[in-house]
């Protein structure tokens, strides 16, 4: 255990200090201010000022109960004897923003940066669970570097629709499939729509949003247990008031994420989603926020803990459960635990005892739900790495979530431009296409979509559904849903719009994917290949103002994480670039 600091901040020492305590004019200002609010100086005077960072908004599903745990996360705040300030920052509502939440990722992180810096907070609480939106706050949180603690959401309840157990996401892409099949009828598609999502909270399958929140508790930042909570049970409300009172001691012992993550912290984190057979998302969220650590997380680290980390988690889309069944399970805790020696339990976290520490004693209620190491659902490789000369600079692919058969495939390429192109020719029964083809869709990277959207897992083509098909290899630049499913390769580095090989191919041309390998290759010659690319014409920017120009002139490709040049801590340093604001 972590001892506690001897050398706790005095009240003086608070960096709200320098806008609330010293005896000047700008001071004068800020007390006036703050009483304006309501407040009296006993309130605030000589606490720590502690941010409510809230990403609720009225659009956002996942986190419609955020403004009742804002309550409790102010009361345990206040209890503890704290000021908390609730700040609302920009929401990334998966559902609804276009073309995808992943544009603004880096955005909501500059977000949260910048308020931290701006504004008297000793330290913050994270409030997030949609997908984009845990990375996004740890990225901002890391980068100014405060005593900080998250709030995870939580998942939904289980989907139900005639007594069949829905799963959001992997229910909607397979009955989906089935109603272009003719196996289901209208009537029964909006029984499912009408089922499917019955409460506040993020997927309840072991999409991205639980994949992410389950992985930063791995890494220390959450308060143990929590990011199995579903969202709606008394029990995350607890959690909620229980951050709210721990964050106050954190700032007076100073304990920042710096003090807490280390690389081994984040190889608990990859053992995390690798054991939830989890997203593959996290790959790209995971190197982003390492990075603001300074901490060179590399693509093929993941594949290297691949190779030896089993498939505990019988979680959809992978396995048979949801998120509400992990929990009565025993939750994050029973599953790392179950992990053993896989998981460094040496790593600190934000209670102030180690991971291991945090779940010694730990118990699995249900080993079917959980799998022991000798039992497990799969054996390894969660996630696989893979490289060739299609993707020189990588490309991921999930092999618990395809067809066996298609582990090792080739087949002849049919080429989409993009995704309109995709979506007006996938159906049209002339296409030329069989389950042998590798479909390929172009420009759906972080610079070419823009934003890199989830639409990895292509359609299979409605001629084929009928005839019984259900997966075949996908290739794309995009990432796909945590939620999904299917023989998709993903996050080809580099991408297509700026010039990368997955640009030069054309139909007919020979795929060849090898999981176990762990190769994806274009079967051309050397010759054809460097003749393609002499004659690539780059194609037309899409913005010429705004964020979305600053995205296209700065984003980073997948493979180190899709963040801005600009932001990222340089490597093995940090906070170098880190200042506090002048106060006149």
């Amino acid at each position: 255990m972590r001892e506690r600091s001897k050398n706790r901040k005095s009240p003086e020492e608070l960096r709200s200090h320098r806008w609330y305590g010293v005896n000047d004019l700008r001071s004068f200002g800020h007390r006036s201010r703050t009483a304006q609010m309501g407040y009296t100086p006993s309130d605030y005077a000589g606490k720590p000022v502690i941010a409510v960072v809230n990403t609720w908004s009225e659009i956002n599903p996942c986190h419609t109960h955020f403004k009742e745990r804002a309550e409790e996360i102010k009361r345990g705040i206040w209890q503890a004897g704290g000021f908390p300030v609730e700040m609302p920052v920009m929401t990334l509502s998966e559902n609804f923003q276009k073309p995808t939440t992943m544009l603004y990722r880096n955005f909501l992180a500059m977000e949260v940066e910048e308020l931290l810096r701006s504004y008297p907070f000793d330290g913050c609480v994270l409030m997030g669970g949609c997908d984009k939106t845990t990375p996004a706050l740890l990225m901002g949180a890391f980068s100014m570097n405060l005593p900080a603690i998250y709030m995870p959401a939580g998942p939904m309840l289980r989907g139900n629709w005639n007594g069949v157990v829905l799963g959001s996401g992997t229910d909607t892409w397979k009955y989906s499939a089935e109603l272009k099949a003719g196996q289901i009828t209208q009537l029964e598609w909006r029984g499912l729509e009408a089922g499917i999502a019955r409460s506040a909270g993020t997927c309840m399958t072991m999409g991205t949003a639980s994949t992410m929140t389950s992985a930063t508790e791995a890494l220390g930042l959450t308060l143990p247990g929590f990011s199995s909570i579903p969202a709606v049970d008394s029990r995350h409300a607890q959690h909620a008031s229980l951050t709210g009172r721990r964050i106050v001691e954190m700032v007076w012992e100073d304990m920042k994420p710096s003090d807490l993550i280390t690389a081994k912290s984040f190889d608990n984190a990859i053992t995390t989603v690798l054991a939830l057979g989890g997203s593959t998302n996290a790959i790209v969220h995971l190197i982003a926020v390492a990075r603001r650590a300074g901490i060179d997380l590399r693509l093929d680290r993941f594949d290297e803990l691949a190779r030896h980390t089993p498939v505990l988690a019988n979680i959809r889309p992978a396995g048979e459960f949801l998120m509400e069944d992990f929990f009565y399970a025993g939750g994050l805790s029973a599953m790392l635990a179950e992990l053993a020696e896989l998981i460094d339990g040496t790593q600190m976290t934000v209670n102030g005892l180690t991971l291991g520490e945090n779940i010694r004693g730990a118990k699995n209620y249900n080993d079917n739900v959980i799998r022991g190491r000798s039992n497990p659902l799969i054996e390894r490789d969660g996630l696989a790495v893979l490289h060739g000369d299609l993707a020189p600079g990588g490309a991921v692919i999930k092999p618990p979530a395809m067809e066996p058969r298609l582990l090792r495939h080739t087949g002849p390429a049919i080429v989409f431009l993009d995704y309109n192109d995709m979506a007006a020719r996938i159906d049209d029964p002339s296409l030329d296409v069989t389950a042998n083809s590798v479909l390929v869709l172009q420009r759906a990277g972080p610079v070419g979509a823009p934003g890199m959207p989830e639409w990895g897992q292509l359609p299979i083509p409605e001629k084929l559904l009928r005839a019984g098909i259900r997966d075949m290899v996908r290739v794309s630049d995009a990432r796909m849903s945590g939620t999904s499913y299917g023989a998709c390769v993903l996050h080809v580095t580099p991408e297509s719009f700026i010039g990368g090989p997955l640009a030069m191919v054309r139909d007919g041309d020979l795929i060849q994917l090898d999981v176990p390998a762990r190769k994806l290759n274009l079967l051309i010659s050397g010759e054809e290949m460097a003749r393609r690319k002499a004659g690539w014409i780059p194609p037309k920017p899409k913005f010429a103002r705004g964020y979305g120009m600053l995205n296209q002139l700065h984003v980073m490709q997948a493979d180190t994480g899709c963040d801005f040049d600009f932001l990222q801590e340089p490597l093995q340093a940090r906070n170098t670039s880190f200042t506090d604001p002048e106060i006149h």
